[in-house]
């Protein structure tokens, strides 16, 4: 994984003495909370219902056991004991004190972690595919280009203060993980004739008009990459609204002036960016990516599992993956029991999870925009060892892509822009489908909540979506069905009138049992529902 050189650390010093001295300045008065909301926001410190609230940013998700580690120090010494895993790849801790902000940030700077554009109207953290160097599926690992991203729209002069916030997820591989298309730009790296080059997608996106990204350019070589990226931003910098926050993301500047029009303007000033000179030389490349070298794997480690355990079969064939190197596989750990807080892991389960990463993962871990984290790199041989770790710390829920593995905002528990609650939803559903058999007898289905329209949780990209309103003061939720976030990517389409808590816990349940009559041999509950459509549905929850 990338390491800090001097540049690096020395941006991310100066950012938390630079942040120190305007916190300093906020508490003694000397300015006002309208003045510091901009300033704390670049700094990733929002301020929550009930508290302040920091996201700390995780590259692309890729972080070591050591950052891991500090992750749960931060939670012991500055929350109540957890951090909460976001749908971007992010960790969140909800229970900050203002005066130690400033604190935590040097933590986490001694390890190479930082907090910078995890919020603001600027470029977010990059996302990728946490399945990224270890997926056999891959034209090329995509976290040397996410890492190349990552380091020209830190701090970018012009991109600074955008029109509205903006995010980018890298691809490698034509099966997307990433929820790529989904994004402000979805770049998905391929080969063509023998060359690296990218697709882009740009104008995705959820919140309160949700669109899929439309192609933008079929292919554009490695060589032009970053230039054809400055001028998709230059262009939405050029014409995005900032006199209408509800119309100021890409996307609506893409459906108003349309695909077309946006990409033809986009290569005019391409053309003139191609001549500054900004895309990287090969020898930078080149440096990064020897960061991402593939670890030194065992060439002779065995092929093979021992399935004798049944609850440890289960949970192989539920959470590990397929992995490029024979005698290998991929984990990934759940952060969704029944009785638990989707995304959220206790300091206790960081440190477990932080020392496998260490022992059997060649120090590294993952967060994936489901709110679980990955070991990418586990040898057969020690999946067992592994599983009796995760087993003992509340760790090894076999729910991988079933009902149960709910992603879920924090909602009104938490979050000042919410009309709901999420967490207590996600529970009742949970428990309702615990049973580990039904699950996975329903197979994959990918269920998820927002607490608002901002759409936090993904709502629109869940096989069944559930929102959270407030309807003359009191919680309603809306059904929404037919979403993925996947390369099949669609936007869920809302049922009818919403329910109470207890009664969108029943409609999830009565939308199951009309895919179980319905579905045809080999299909999905999204599959299902694309070929029968919304009516049969309808008809069972309304009458």
């Amino acid at each position: 994984m990338y390491q800090y050189d001097t540049y690096d650390q020395s941006i991310v010093d100066a950012r938390v003495e630079e942040f120190r001295d305007q916190v300093k300045r906020r508490l003694a008065g000397e300015i006002t909370e309208d003045q510091f909301k901009p300033l704390r926001l670049m700094n990733g410190l929002y301020l929550q219902l009930h508290a302040y609230m920091l996201r700390v940013a995780v590259p692309y998700g890729t972080l070591s056991g050591k950052q891991m580690h500090m992750l749960a120090h931060v939670a012991r010494k500055y929350d109540r004991g957890y951090g909460h895993f976001t749908t971007r790849q992010n960790i969140q801790f909800n229970w900050i004190k203002l005066d130690q902000a400033p604190d935590i940030l040097a933590e986490l700077a001694t390890v190479e972690m930082h907090a910078i554009q995890t919020s603001g109207n600027c470029i977010r953290n990059i996302s990728s595919d946490q399945f990224a160097g270890a997926a056999a599926d891959e034209v090329t690992d995509p976290r040397p280009w996410a890492e190349l991203l990552r380091q020209w729209s830190t701090f970018h002069p012009e991109f600074t203060y955008l029109p509205r916030k903006f995010k980018i997820a890298v691809i490698g591989a034509d099966e997307d993980r990433a929820a790529m298309r989904l994004h402000d730009i979805g770049i998905q790296l391929l080969t063509r004739d023998g060359r690296l080059g990218a697709k882009i997608y740009v104008g995705g996106g959820m919140g309160r008009t949700p669109f899929v990204a439309p192609e933008i350019k079929d292919f554009v070589t490695a060589d032009d990459l970053m230039s054809y990226l400055e001028a998709c931003l230059r262009v939405y910098n050029r014409y995005g609204r900032r006199d209408n926050i509800y119309k100021a993301r890409i996307k609506i500047l893409i459906h108003e002036i349309g695909a077309a029009e946006y990409a033809r303007q986009v290569e005019e000033e391409f053309a003139h960016v191609k001549t500054l000179g900004i895309d990287p030389p090969l020898a930078e490349l080149e440096r990064i990516s020897a960061f991402f070298a593939p670890p030194a794997f065992d060439a002779d480690a065995p092929d093979t599992i021992d399935r004798s355990d049944p609850d440890f079969a289960v949970w192989v064939d539920q959470n590990v993956r397929p992995h490029k190197q024979p005698g290998y596989a991929i984990v990934t750990i759940s952060l969704k029991p029944t009785e638990g807080i989707p995304g959220d892991a206790s300091a206790d389960q960081l440190d477990v999870m932080a020392d496998l990463g260490t022992r059997y993962s060649f120090d590294e871990l993952r967060v994936t925009h489901a709110q679980n984290i990955v070991l990418p790199h586990v040898r057969k041989a020690d999946l067992y060892a592994v599983w009796q770790a995760l087993d003992a710390a509340g760790l090894a829920t076999a729910n991988l892509d079933l009902i149960g593995d709910i992603i879920a905002c924090p909602g009104l528990d938490y979050c000042a822009l919410a009309n709901a609650r999420s967490i207590p939803v996600a529970q009742k559903i949970a428990n309702r489908f615990a049973d580990l058999g039904r699950q996975r007898e329903l197979g994959e289905l990918k269920l998820k909540i927002s607490g608002c329209i901002n759409a936090c949780g993904h709502h629109h990209a869940g096989h069944i979506g559930i929102l959270g309103v407030d309807k003359k003061g009191i919680e309603n939720y809306q059904l929404s069905l037919g979403g993925s976030g996947a390369e099949d990517a669609s936007i869920a389409k809302i049922t009818g009138p919403g329910f109470d808590e207890d009664g969108i816990v029943d409609a999830v349940e009565t939308v199951t049992n009309v895919y179980l009559e319905r579905r045809e041999a080999g299909e999905r509950f999204l599959d299902t529902y694309r070929r029968v459509g919304m009516e049969p549905f309808k008809v069972a929850l309304y009458g």
